[in-house]
Formats: C-alpha cells, sequence, structure tokens
C-alpha cells in the first residue's frame, strides 16, 4: 500500500512538474517578474554556451593551425562562418519561434550546437571543421540564442534593460573561466578531447530551453456602465453608423410626423423610431466577440522604418569589432614574447570588465526618463577608441589595461544592442520578433568577412596589430549610422502627425454631425501617441 502511495505521488509530481513547465503563463499585464527570472537564468546559462564559448575559440587557433597546417586566416574562417550562419538564419529562428514555440526551437537547437561540436573534434581536414562547426553549431546558435532573448523580453518591462544586462553576463563569466580552464585541459588531454568535452557540456542548453515557458498577456476588460438617459441616443448612434445616413433619410428607419397640435408657437415634433434590432445585434455581437488576428511568422514591414533601418546598418558595421579582438588578442599577446598562460589571463580580465560594463549599462538604462539610445551612441564612441588603443600596446601591462578598457565598453553594447529593438525609438515591443531576426539577419554580412578581412590583414602584414584596424573602422560607420536612428524616427513621428491632421480635416466635411464626438477622441489619442514617441 505504501508502495503504491509513493508511486502515484511521485507520478503526480512528475505531472505537476511538467504543468508547471509546458503550460503558458497568462498575465493581465507585462510582470516584470514571475516566472521570468527562471527565463533570465535560463538565458545566462545559454550566453555561456553560445556566446561564451564563440569568444573562447581563439585559445584553440594555434593548435589548429599546427594540426592542420593551415594559414591564420583559413583557420578564422570556422568561426567566421559559424557567426555568419548564426546571423543569417535568423528569420528562420523567428519563423519556428512563432510556428512551434520557444521551448522546442531552443532545445533543437541545443542538440545541434552539440552534436557539431563533438563531430568537431573528430575531424581531419579543416573543411570537416567549417561544416561541424561552421554549419551545424551555427544553426543551433541561432535557435538557441535568439528565441531566448526574445521571449525574455516578454517577461519584463520597466527592468528590461537591467535583467538582460545581468543575464547576459553569462558569456562573460564563460571567457572569464572557459579560457584558462580549455587550456589547462588541452595539456592533460590534448585539444581534441577538451573540444569533446565542451560538446557535452552544450547539452545544458536543451535544458534550458524546457524552462522556456510561453508567455500571454491578456489586458484586463473594464465595463463601462452607461447613464439610461444616454440609452436612447446610443441606439440611434449604431443604426446611424449602420446607415450612414442622416435623419430625414427614408431608409434610416426614422419617420418624422407632426401632430394635430402643431400650431404656430406650440409646435412639436415627434419621432418615432422603428429600431432595426436585428442590424443593431450584428453590431453587438461583431463587438464582442472579434476576429483574433492571423498571426504573422515574420513582420518585413520593420524595413520600411528609416530609424530600423539606420539601426540596422549600425549593427552591421559594428559587428566588425565584436568577435575579432577576443580571437586575436591571445596570438597577439603571444608574438609579442607573452607566455601562453598570461595571454589567458588578458582574454578573462577582458571578460570580467564585460561583466561589469554590462551591468552598468543595464542600470544606467534602466533609470528613467533617459533617451536610452543616446547612451549607446556614447558607448559605441568610447569602444571605437578601445579599439584604436590596442596597436599602441607592447607589452602586457599596455595590453591588459587595453583589453579592460575594451572588455568593459564592449559589455555596454553587446548587452544592449539587441534589447534596444524593443524600444520605441527602434521597432517597438510589438515588432521585437521579427525586427530581432531582421537585424541579426543583417549582421550576418558583417559576421561573415569579419574575422577573415582580420586574418588576411595578419597574412599580408605579418602583424596582429593590424587586425584591430578593420574593427575599428566598423565600430566608426557604425557609431554614424548610429547618431541617424533617433533624427529618423523624429522626421517619421512628424510626417505621420501631418497626415492624420490632414486626414481628420477632409473627414470632418464628409463625417455627419453625430459622429464627430465620438470618433474625435480616438483621432486625439493617435495624435497624442506620436507626440510622446516625438
Amino acid at each position: 500500500m505504501s508502495y503504491f502511495s509513493l508511486y502515484s505521488r511521485l507520478r503526480m509530481t512528475v505531472e505537476a512538474t511538467k504543468m508547471l513547465c509546458t503550460t503558458p503563463n497568462v498575465y493581465t499585464k507585462v510582470p516584470d517578474g514571475g516566472w521570468g527570472w527562471t527565463v533570465a537564468f535560463a538565458f545566462f546559462v545559454v550566453e555561456a554556451l553560445t556566446y561564451g564559448i564563440i569568444k573562447s575559440f581563439g585559445v584553440f587557433f594555434n593548435d589548429l593551425m599546427e594540426s592542420f597546417d593551415e594559414t591564420n586566416s583559413r583557420i578564422s574562417w570556422i568561426i567566421s562562418i559559424c557567426v555568419f550562419v548564426l546571423t543569417f538564419t535568423a528569420p528562420l529562428s523567428t519563423v519556428l519561434s512563432n510556428r512551434f514555440g520557444h521551448r522546442l526551437v531552443v532545445m533543437v537547437g541545443g542538440v545541434l550546437i552539440s552534436t557539431g561540436m563533438v563531430t568537431a573534434s573528430f575531424a581531419r581536414t579543416v573543411v570537416e571543421m567549417y561544416i561541424t562547426i561552421g554549419l551545424v553549431s551555427g544553426l543551433g546558435y541561432c535557435l538557441s540564442f535568439l528565441p531566448t532573448v526574445t521571449i525574455l523580453s516578454q517577461y519584463f518591462d520597466k527592468r528590461r534593460s537591467l535583467v538582460t544586462a545581468v543575464a547576459s553576463t553569462g558569456e562573460c563569466f564563460a571567457v572569464f573561466s572557459f579560457a584558462p580552464a580549455i587550456t589547462c585541459l588541452k595539456e592533460q588531454i590534448g585539444w581534441r578531447y577538451s573540444l569533446l568535452l565542451v560538446g557535452v557540456l552544450q547539452l545544458g542548453i536543451v535544458v534550458c530551453g524546457s524552462l522556456l515557458r510561453p508567455i500571454i498577456i491578456k489586458p484586463q476588460e473594464v465595463e463601462k456602465v452607461m447613464p439610461t438617459e444616454e440609452h436612447t441616443e446610443t441606439k440611434y448612434m449604431l443604426e446611424n453608423e449602420q446607415t450612414r445616413t442622416s435623419i430625414e433619410s427614408i431608409d434610416s428607419g426614422v419617420e418624422v410626423t407632426t401632430s394635430p397640435s402643431n400650431v404656430p408657437g406650440n409646435t412639436k415634433t415627434e419621432l418615432k423610431i422603428e429600431e432595426p434590432k436585428e442590424t443593431v445585434q450584428m453590431l453587438v455581437e461583431s463587438s464582442n466577440s472579434p476576429k483574433e488576428p492571423k498571426l504573422q511568422l515574420l513582420d518585413f514591414s520593420v524595413m520600411k522604418d528609416y530609424s530600423f533601418i539606420c539601426y540596422a546598418l549600425f549593427g552591421l558595421f559594428a559587428t566588425l569589432g565584436f568577435f575579432a579582438p577576443s580571437l586575436y588578442i591571445i596570438p597577439l599577446s603571444i608574438s609579442l614574447g607573452i607566455n601562453k598562460d598570461c595571454s589567458a589571463y588578458i582574454l578573462s580580465a577582458m571578460a570580467i570588465a564585460e561583466v561589469f560594463g554590462r551591468i552598468s549599462a543595464g542600470w544606467v538604462l534602466n533609470k528613467k526618463p533617459i533617451r536610452k539610445i543616446y547612451i549607446e551612441l556614447i558607448c559605441v564612441i568610447l569602444l571605437s577608441v578601445a579599439l584604436f588603443a590596442f596597436p599602441f600596446a607592447y607589452e602586457f601591462w599596455g595590453l591588459m589595461l587595453c583589453s579592460i578598457f575594451f572588455g568593459f565598453m564592449l559589455g555596454t553594447v553587446a548587452g544592449t544592442h539587441i534589447p534596444m529593438l524593443a524600444e520605441d525609438d527602434v521597432a517597438g515591443i510589438d515588432r521585437m520578433s521579427s525586427a530581432a531576426g531582421v537585424y541579426v539577419f543583417i549582421q550576418s554580412l558583417s559576421g561573415l568577412a569579419g574575422p577573415p578581412l582580420a586574418g588576411v590583414l595578419v597574412d599580408k602584414t605579418h602583424n596582429y596589430r593590424s587586425a584591430f584596424y578593420s574593427c575599428a573602422a566598423g565600430m566608426v560607420l557604425g557609431a554614424v549610422f548610429l547618431s541617424l536612428v533617433r533624427p529618423c524616427k523624429t522626421v517619421l513621428c512628424q510626417a505621420q502627425k501631418q497626415g492624420l491632421e490632414e486626414n481628420v480635416s477632409e473627414a470632418l466635411q464628409d463625417i455627419p454631425e453625430d459622429f464627430i464626438e465620438m470618433d474625435l477622441g480616438k483621432i486625439e489619442d493617435s495624435v497624442r501617441s506620436c507626440d510622446s514617441r516625438a
């Protein structure tokens, strides 16, 4: 009896846990917490096992060059193809997430990442590394990262910037811990078994994906009780809205008669309103049960927004400076005579500084009122300065200071550039999912060209400092386009406001007097919302 009782309790616990993790959360407004904290933790781990591994891959560069007898530029194509596939397939990730849900897509992505890494540990040529890590794992990175950051943004509103920034520090802690750990592990078991263990560790993404419960926001409906004296007028307005005719129309169902007592000075007009009950009933039913909008898997209308286009171009050029420094900082330090252990510590210091940069940016952006796009612009300019400083470092402490400064400024930008899409200055929370897919897709071009371009410069000049010049040039171009985002949004809002005012003036000439009072409120709300954005 006790065995069956224990079994039934265990079964109930498993079912309750399954229901807890699979059923969607329904809120009347954005919760700014609740299950969102679990999603934030999942995003922290996903960041560590995706971008953290990509940024730590530089510790394998010299080993791969010796094993495959390849040049620096050809080895750099491994990460380049991986980043390209990660960003190029972003719209596919958006479509699959909208169709099958974020949870399933992230779990499938975790399986692909682990499969690619484990298979790469048995590769015999660099081309096999292109396929396993570049294509297979690259697709898995996209399916894992983008849906996680998208659903996290849906769980938070007021705390979105701070929570996203803190959760995104997972990649920084990963670089801080993985770079020295993998370096020591390679000396014990070799780079192949080290890469195999990394692939097995990345199966943790599957567990994180199972924690991503979908969220549904259903605003609470407020029923307005109408005064009794306005009841007759409301019925007439409903009837008049259906017929779109004046009171003198015969088809409106209104008959005007004059009583026999109508004499000069004592005139009464009786209105006999024949209420079309079927029409009123149809109007009420249609208002109570609106049709659900058709789910749009990918909304390309964001490409019509000039502010989003400028922001996407910012991401296109700024991506040139995101990955190359972390990949080339260890080879640069070794070329200057610094030993491998100290070189790994330089990369770890960069990662720790990035943690503080992400948290600081999230704390600043969480303050209100503040124009977040301007804060990001300042951070991008300072990041460009940090990239230009690397070629002037010639010894350990010089590289350490440059790495700390670069890591801090990279954290302020890397932790906010995708969540910034949810702001009204760029795309808005309603178009966040589609905007993120299109934005990361546009980044794919520079993600593909960035590391190889730096590698070609290194091979031509035989100097690792030249790799940082291409990164700095791309970041400067990104800052130029980022400075145009806010002016484009202001011009767009002014054009929309002017168009609304023109439509109002034209519509008032055609609309009967009965409709003016009830529609002016909606028009004023539209103009007011556009003013708030401007």
